[in-house]
Protein backbone atom coordinates (compact mmCIF):
# COMPACT_ATOMS: atom_id res chain seq x y z
CA UNK A 1 0.00 0.00 0.00
CA UNK A 2 1.34 3.42 -0.92
CA UNK A 3 1.42 6.23 1.61
CA UNK A 4 1.64 9.61 -0.02
CA UNK A 5 3.27 12.64 1.53
CA UNK A 6 2.86 16.34 0.89
CA UNK A 7 0.52 19.20 0.21
CA UNK A 8 0.56 20.92 -3.16
CA UNK A 9 -1.05 24.08 -4.54
CA UNK A 10 -1.91 23.56 -8.21
CA UNK A 11 -3.73 25.32 -11.03
CA UNK A 12 -6.00 23.86 -13.67
CA UNK A 13 -5.87 25.05 -17.25
CA UNK A 14 -8.95 26.14 -19.21
CA UNK A 15 -9.70 22.52 -20.17
CA UNK A 16 -9.65 21.27 -16.56
CA UNK A 17 -6.20 19.68 -16.78
CA UNK A 18 -3.69 19.76 -13.97
CA UNK A 19 0.00 18.95 -14.06
CA UNK A 20 1.02 16.50 -11.34
CA UNK A 21 3.79 18.13 -9.25
CA UNK A 22 7.09 16.35 -9.85
CA UNK A 23 7.63 15.43 -6.20
CA UNK A 24 4.17 13.81 -6.12
CA UNK A 25 4.73 12.12 -9.47
CA UNK A 26 7.77 10.37 -7.97
CA UNK A 27 5.41 8.84 -5.39
CA UNK A 28 3.18 7.46 -8.16
CA UNK A 29 5.51 5.19 -10.16
CA UNK A 30 2.67 2.86 -11.18
CA UNK A 31 0.40 5.68 -12.40
CA UNK A 32 1.80 5.55 -15.95
CA UNK A 33 1.14 1.81 -16.26
CA UNK A 34 -1.92 1.22 -14.12
CA UNK A 35 -3.59 4.62 -13.95
CA UNK A 36 -5.41 6.42 -11.18
CA UNK A 37 -9.03 6.61 -10.05
CA UNK A 38 -10.80 9.75 -8.86
CA UNK A 39 -14.11 9.94 -7.06
CA UNK A 40 -16.10 12.01 -4.60
CA UNK A 41 -14.85 12.45 -1.07
CA UNK A 42 -17.03 12.38 2.03
CA UNK A 43 -16.88 16.16 2.25
CA UNK A 44 -17.14 18.39 -0.84
CA UNK A 45 -13.80 17.38 -2.30
CA UNK A 46 -12.39 14.71 -4.61
CA UNK A 47 -10.13 11.77 -3.86
CA UNK A 48 -7.47 10.23 -6.10
CA UNK A 49 -6.37 6.65 -5.56
CA UNK A 50 -3.71 4.57 -7.28
CA UNK A 51 -5.62 1.99 -9.35
CA UNK A 52 -4.24 -0.86 -7.24
CA UNK A 53 -5.55 0.81 -4.05
CA UNK A 54 -8.95 1.45 -5.67
CA UNK A 55 -9.15 -2.22 -6.63
CA UNK A 56 -8.54 -3.21 -2.99
CA UNK A 57 -11.26 -0.85 -1.80
CA UNK A 58 -13.80 -2.09 -4.33
CA UNK A 59 -12.82 -5.64 -3.42
CA UNK A 60 -13.85 -4.88 0.16
CA UNK A 61 -17.07 -3.25 -1.04
CA UNK A 62 -17.92 -6.32 -3.09
CA UNK A 63 -17.96 -8.37 0.13
CA UNK A 64 -20.82 -6.32 1.57
CA UNK A 65 -24.30 -7.81 1.64
CA UNK A 66 -25.96 -5.74 -1.09
CA UNK A 67 -29.38 -7.13 -0.16
CA UNK A 68 -29.26 -4.65 2.74
CA UNK A 69 -30.37 -1.18 1.65
CA UNK A 70 -27.92 0.74 3.86
CA UNK A 71 -24.97 -1.11 2.34
CA UNK A 72 -26.33 -0.75 -1.20
CA UNK A 73 -26.75 2.98 -0.64
CA UNK A 74 -23.23 3.29 0.72
CA UNK A 75 -21.70 1.52 -2.28
CA UNK A 76 -23.79 3.61 -4.66
CA UNK A 77 -22.82 6.92 -3.07
CA UNK A 78 -19.19 5.96 -2.48
CA UNK A 79 -18.57 4.91 -6.09
CA UNK A 80 -20.71 7.63 -7.69
CA UNK A 81 -18.68 9.46 -10.29
CA UNK A 82 -15.62 7.23 -9.95
CA UNK A 83 -13.52 7.72 -13.07
CA UNK A 84 -10.22 6.35 -14.27
CA UNK A 85 -7.56 8.98 -14.88
CA UNK A 86 -4.58 8.69 -17.16
CA UNK A 87 -1.50 10.88 -17.28
CA UNK A 88 -0.92 12.48 -20.65
CA UNK A 89 2.56 12.99 -22.14
CA UNK A 90 2.95 16.23 -20.15
CA UNK A 91 2.11 14.49 -16.82
CA UNK A 92 -1.32 16.13 -16.69
CA UNK A 93 -4.63 14.65 -15.62
CA UNK A 94 -8.03 15.80 -16.85
CA UNK A 95 -10.64 16.23 -14.13
CA UNK A 96 -14.18 15.14 -15.06
CA UNK A 97 -16.48 18.18 -15.23
CA UNK A 98 -19.20 16.64 -13.06
CA UNK A 99 -16.72 15.93 -10.28
CA UNK A 100 -15.27 19.44 -10.53
CA UNK A 101 -18.77 20.87 -10.14
CA UNK A 102 -19.45 18.63 -7.13
CA UNK A 103 -16.29 19.86 -5.39
CA UNK A 104 -16.66 23.49 -6.45
CA UNK A 105 -13.32 23.36 -8.25
CA UNK A 106 -12.56 26.09 -10.76
CA UNK A 107 -8.88 26.84 -11.29
CA UNK A 108 -6.99 26.62 -7.98
CA UNK A 109 -6.77 23.33 -6.09
CA UNK A 110 -4.88 21.89 -3.16
CA UNK A 111 -3.68 18.31 -3.29
CA UNK A 112 -3.49 16.99 0.27
CA UNK A 113 -1.88 13.60 0.68
CA UNK A 114 -3.70 11.48 3.25
CA UNK A 115 -1.98 8.12 3.71
CA UNK A 116 -3.22 5.95 0.79
CA UNK A 117 -5.09 8.67 -1.09
CA UNK A 118 -4.76 12.20 -2.38
CA UNK A 119 -7.54 14.62 -1.53
CA UNK A 120 -8.30 17.29 -4.13
CA UNK A 121 -9.90 20.44 -2.73
CA UNK A 122 -10.95 23.76 -4.19
CA UNK A 123 -8.35 26.05 -2.61
CA UNK A 124 -10.88 28.21 -0.75
CA UNK A 125 -12.72 25.13 0.61
CA UNK A 126 -9.44 23.59 1.79
CA UNK A 127 -8.35 26.79 3.49
CA UNK A 128 -11.73 26.98 5.23
CA UNK A 129 -11.48 23.32 6.33
CA UNK A 130 -7.96 23.77 7.71
CA UNK A 131 -8.90 27.05 9.42
CA UNK A 132 -11.46 25.05 11.43
CA UNK A 133 -8.73 23.09 13.22
CA UNK A 134 -9.82 22.29 16.77
CA UNK A 135 -8.61 24.79 19.34
CA UNK A 136 -6.84 22.02 21.18
CA UNK A 137 -5.57 19.52 18.64
CA UNK A 138 -3.94 17.51 21.46
CA UNK A 139 -7.41 16.71 22.84
CA UNK A 140 -8.54 15.42 19.44
CA UNK A 141 -5.37 13.33 19.15
CA UNK A 142 -6.04 11.79 22.56
CA UNK A 143 -9.66 11.07 21.68
CA UNK A 144 -8.86 9.48 18.33
CA UNK A 145 -5.53 7.80 19.03
CA UNK A 146 -5.40 7.52 22.82
CA UNK A 147 -6.56 3.90 23.00
CA UNK A 148 -4.15 2.55 20.41
CA UNK A 149 -1.40 1.93 22.98
CA UNK A 150 1.20 3.83 21.00
CA UNK A 151 2.04 7.39 20.26
CA UNK A 152 3.20 9.13 17.12
CA UNK A 153 6.66 9.63 18.61
CA UNK A 154 7.07 6.00 19.76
Amino acid sequence: MSHFLGEFDCKLDAKGRMMIPSSLKKQLPEADREGLVINRGFEKHLVIYAKKEWDQITGELSKLNLYEKKRRDFVRYFTRGATELALDSANRILFPKALMEYAGITTEVVLSCQLNKIEVWAKDAYDSQIDNEPENFANLAEEVMGNTGRGIND
